[in-house]
């Protein structure tokens, strides 16, 4: 019984030491370590809040509008001197006149039967009797008085050049006086190329670097007056038109007033190409001119002609001669079937000089008129 006691009490007291060592552990563990120094270089994360905020809505973007559209880009028109050398070219490759007519003069003997293939040939090519008489009679007597010395090309070539006009005034009056511009209204019946032959004539002004304004006053066409404003888009030219029907003489004062305003270098003014009787027709071009020479003068009257259709061509020219004061002729279409003759005819049948010839359907088939270099073609280049 007393050895029972005795283990309790040995028990207890284990109990007890343990429970005191576990206490002085404990206390051990929780003495609180030295914390590290600080580091400023940190930037501490902010303290938290209580409050949670809304997330920020997205930045509203604005809706892209679409720009102004790009302006089209605008053609650079051939200078002249290229425009000369290409259409020399095709001239040469298109006529058989020169080639014709030297055959016949380098044959050995030049008989009776010849000099009558030489004037048949002539004729055909529309050069006009007069003017035939006069190159036939020329060649005659070179080649009789110069014999076994002369060179059939070199007299030929000559004697042409001297029945074509070389002395003829060939320069367009596209400059005013003054600050005025330059006017140059362009007659000519409707379908011999007078609308195109405007639009080129423009592209050969802007070439030379002048300001130039058109005057759509065909206004009995309304393809007309659309035809010439895709002209003058391409190339940066205003173009002065009115509804169709509008009376042409208001559109011309118009477009020269635009001009005068503007401050530009030349107006060019496309007018009505009807033949239905003369009298109309001198009114109207008449009428044309008398607005237009309110504000500044007419420095040019352009008539228009077609090469391929021969006489009748020449029965235009006479007419819109003796209705309006002609100063220049444009003849378009001189590499189709023109027989180059019409060159001569026409001038000495107006007393005018062909200034401008178009021997194609591209925008810079249109140049000045050479008559040195309009022979050389004709006679096949070199």
């Amino acid at each position: 019984m007393g050895t029972d006691w005795l283990v309790l009490i040995i028990a207890i007291a284990v109990v007890a030491v343990l429970a005191v060592a576990g206490l002085v552990t404990t206390a051990v563990r929780r003495k609180p370590r030295d914390l590290p120094p600080s580091t400023p270089d940190v930037v501490a994360p902010p303290a938290p809040s209580d409050t949670v905020e809304a997330p920020e809505a997205p930045a509203e973007v604005e809706p892209e509008t679409p720009g102004a559209p790009a302006e089209p880009r605008l053609e650079q028109p051939e200078k002249v001197g290229s425009r000369l050398q290409r259409l020399r070219a095709r001239l040469a490759g298109s006529s058989g006149l020169g080639k014709g007519l030297l055959g016949l003069l380098s044959r050995d003997q030049l008989d009776e039967d010849t000099w009558e293939s030489i004037e048949d040939l002539l004729i055909g090519a529309d050069l006009g009797v007069a003017p035939t008489q006069e190159l036939v009679d020329g060649l005659r007597t070179r080649l009789r008085v110069e014999g076994s010395s002369a060179k059939p090309r070199e007299v030929l070539r000559e004697e042409l050049i001297k029945l074509v006009g070389p002395d003829m005034d060939r320069g367009l009056r596209v400059s005013g006086e003054g600050d005025a511009p330059g006017v140059v209204l362009v007659v000519g019946v409707n379908g011999t190329g007078k609308t195109t032959t405007v639009g080129k004539l423009a592209r050969i002004l802007v070439a030379e670097e002048r300001r130039t304004v058109l005057g759509a006053a065909d206004t009995f066409r309304a393809a007309a007056a659309e035809q010439l404003s895709t002209w003058g888009e391409r190339v940066g030219v205003e173009v002065v038109r009115g509804p169709e029907g509008t009376d042409p003489a208001s559109v011309a004062f118009d477009a020269v007033k635009e001009g005068i305003d503007q401050s530009v270098d030349t107006v060019i003014v496309d007018t009505a190409g009807r033949l239905q009787n003369k009298a109309g027709l001198m009114d109207e071009l008449g009428k044309v001119k008398r607005v237009i020479e309110k504000q500044t003068p007419v420095t040019e009257v352009l008539l228009i002609l077609d090469a391929t259709t021969g006489q009748n061509g020449l029965v235009q020219a006479k007419v819109f001669s003796e209705v309006v004061d002609v100063t220049g002729i444009a003849l378009t279409k001189l590499d189709g079937s023109a027989k180059g003759g019409i060159v001569v005819a026409v001038q000495r049948q107006l007393g005018v000089p062909v200034k401008l010839v178009g021997l194609g359907e591209g925008p810079d088939d249109l140049a000045p008129f050479e008559p040195a270099a309009f022979v050389d073609a004709l006679l096949g280049g070199s």
